[in-house]
């Protein structure tokens, strides 16, 4: 079948997901606000779709198979069967035609990417026109399984705020794609000693104008103009956490001032930048082993 007349589908759209799943996906990344990466989880029933061009880079991670699934599965212009077990992935460059069936039920995790998530990991490394991820049918990856099952987690514990850690993750996968996935394997550079104090101090100030709101690693990385893998290693050779776990600090210090001077539990949560008060909740206990509740309480 030509490409002109195969079915294209936006990752984006997740009422796209209709038109080629049995249903829709009970998890997906819709409200979390992520920049250039979505997620969706279901468990299906033994099924098909139809012959399909993705316009983002996809992944499809097998979460659960009780039993090994025996799938009859097309790639580009290739045909392979499969006995797909759990752990599996499966990559789909965008683009490229793909049509599956399979005969056991499992759990699966569909990762899609927009092309500029793989143009931002390159940005030092190579360039982006000289390099193409190539099809792969299932095999076992590890570091893909855990990567999808990390941002899996991450929506199912209400993390709508989680922006940078999902953009951190992101930059992980799409480096690990590179490596093992592409048509040229990138040159990866090794930096030492951390950011330069300005550039700190830029990105320290940065995070603190904007704790009220969805912060992107992309966004941190324009901001002292590196690219996001490398501006999160060197963030934290500096400061000794990673970008997403030194804006919880933050935040959770913010919170902890504004309830001192009274404000209401549920308009810190907002004013600091978290999702909820729950997730406030959450992270302000991690941080000083008590609720802001109990804390408001001792005083």
């Amino acid at each position: 079948m030509s490409a002109e007349k195969l079915l294209t589908l936006d990752f984006s759209k997740e009422e796209a997901l209709a038109e080629v799943l049995p249903k829709l996906p009970v998890i997906t990344s819709k409200e979390a606000e992520w920049n250039g990466i979505y997620l969706a989880y279901d468990y299906y029933l033994p099924g098909e779709t139809p012959e399909i061009l993705v316009q983002q880079h996809g992944i499809i991670i097998f979460t659960e198979v009780p039993t090994p699934i025996a799938a009859e599965r097309k790639l580009d212009d290739r045909f392979q069967r499969e006995q797909v077990v759990q752990g599996d992935v499966v990559v789909i460059p965008a683009n490229i035609g793909h049509r599956v069936q399979w005969d056991t039920a499992g759990g699966i995790i569909m990762l899609g990417f927009e092309p500029a998530v793989f143009t931002h990991a390159m940005y030092e490394t190579i360039a982006p026109d000289r390099v193409a991820i190539a099809p792969h049918f299932a095999k076992p990856d590890p570091l893909i399984c855990q990567l999808g099952l990390t941002l899996k987690a991450e929506l199912e514990s209400g993390g709508l705020n989680s922006r940078l850690y999902a953009e951190a993750i992101a930059n992980l996968l799409a480096i690990h794609l590179l490596q093992h996935y592409s048509t040229q394997k990138p040159t990866i550079k090794h930096y030492t000693g951390g950011l330069s104090k300005n550039k700190l101090q830029q990105a320290i100030d940065y995070i603190n104008a904007n704790l009220d709101r969805p912060l992107g690693l992309t966004e941190l990385a324009q901001v002292v103009q590196m690219s996001p893998g490398y501006f999160s290693r060197l963030f934290k050779q500096s400061t000794g956490l990673a970008p997403h776990q030194y804006l919880i600090q933050c935040r959770v210090k913010l919170a902890k001032q504004l309830l001192c001077q009274g404000v209401a539990i549920a308009e810190v949560a907002y004013k600091a930048g978290f999702a909820n008060q729950g997730h406030l909740n959450y992270h302000f206990k991690r941080c000083f082993g008590i609720t802001p509740k109990a804390m408001l309480m001792q005083k």
